[in-house]
């Protein structure tokens, strides 16, 4: 009976947040970039970070967000690297936390390209660093190949995309099945994945904030909304790996492969076997700097799929001097 009682309680306290994480707290003030994409208006959430060094390094680093991110995931790592000197940008993306979940797009990495290039027009920076994690890997990988003139350096961490999970045998996906998973995410369900994916099974109490972000849009007022944004999204990068383009980037590239990342999307719809087979990062990690034409690839021993968070102490100094200047 007790032990119901504090359940109960644990949940009641749980924290549950709008459709576009309204009520909860970013690092740095919200700003907001509006534009038209598609026949419509939206809204793109960004953060713009200054230096907070004395000896500022005149350069800009665009962060970019994995899928089961936002962008104040980046906390530690814009800390970091404002007080090395850089301005910082860290967007959410269209159909992603503080951002418009439009109900009908068409989303591609090309699309969300296009959404941060005019994002960096309006604000007058031509230049960046380009930072991408997971999702946000590819996305930076595209933005690359897109936009070669502005982009100073690539860095990569733990960017998915690096194989074709349907060529490797994971069947076609529908978006209603997409759906029907996104649909089923509970906030424990959503802790689970991330202590065996992120962390090696050790959480420390620092990581609750990160499943509260993610678990109080999924159990809250615009549940709907953030599910179906979800679904589309895992549409996206399920139908649009990189691998195929990798000898398209010609910036100078920093590959960041935590080790123990088994990172693959499909997974739950196939046999054990092949499930085991993908995401094999160690050797994604190896053949994608293989495949970049100036690529220096760093393995991160004994860290899984989100180093910036799971080690930022270890972590962030690597991805500081990465950015250079």
């Amino acid at each position: 009976m007790l032990l119901s009682l504090v359940v109960s309680a644990a949940l009641a306290a749980a924290p549950v947040y709008g459709p576009r994480l309204e009520g909860f707290d970013y690092p740095h003030p919200v700003k907001t970039f509006a534009l038209h994409s598609q026949r419509q208006d939206l809204e793109m959430a960004y953060l713009d970070v200054p230096p907070s060094s004395d000896r500022p390094s005149g350069q800009t680093v665009l962060l970019l967000h994995g899928k089961n991110f936002c962008a104040a995931t980046w906390e530690d790592t814009i800390a970091a690297l404002a007080a090395a000197g850089h301005r910082v940008i860290a967007p959410d993306q269209i159909g992603f936390c503080k951002s418009s979940k439009p109900a009908a797009y068409q989303y591609s990495l090309e699309t969300l390209a296009l959404n941060t290039a005019a994002l960096l027009d309006s604000l007058g920076i031509e230049e960046v660093v380009v930072a991408g994690h997971s999702m946000g890997g590819m996305l930076a990988m595209r933005f690359a190949m897109e936009h070669p003139g502005r982009t100073a350096r690539l860095l990569l961490i733990n960017p998915i995309g690096l194989e074709d999970w349907k060529a490797r045998g994971v069947p076609a996906v529908t978006v209603d099945r997409w759906l029907a998973a996104e649909q089923k995410k509970t906030r424990a369900g959503i802790r689970a994945y991330q202590l065996s994916s992120y962390y090696g099974g050790v959480w420390r109490p620092e990581y609750d904030r990160w499943v509260d972000m993610l678990a109080g849009m999924v159990e809250g007022p615009g549940a709907e909304a953030v599910a179906w944004s979800q679904a589309l999204t895992a549409d996206m990068v399920f139908n649009q790996p990189v691998v195929y383009e990798l000898d398209r980037i010609r910036a100078p590239t920093t590959l960041f492969v935590g080790q123990r990342d088994r990172t693959a999307l499909g997974r739950g719809f196939v046999d054990a076997a092949l499930g085991a087979s993908l995401g094999d990062y160690p050797a994604l990690g190896k053949a994608t700097a293989a495949a970049i034409a100036d690529c220096t690839l760093v393995e991160l021993d004994n860290l899984g799929h989100s180093p910036h968070v799971e080690a930022p102490a270890r972590f962030l100094p690597q991805l500081v001097a990465a950015v250079g200047g």
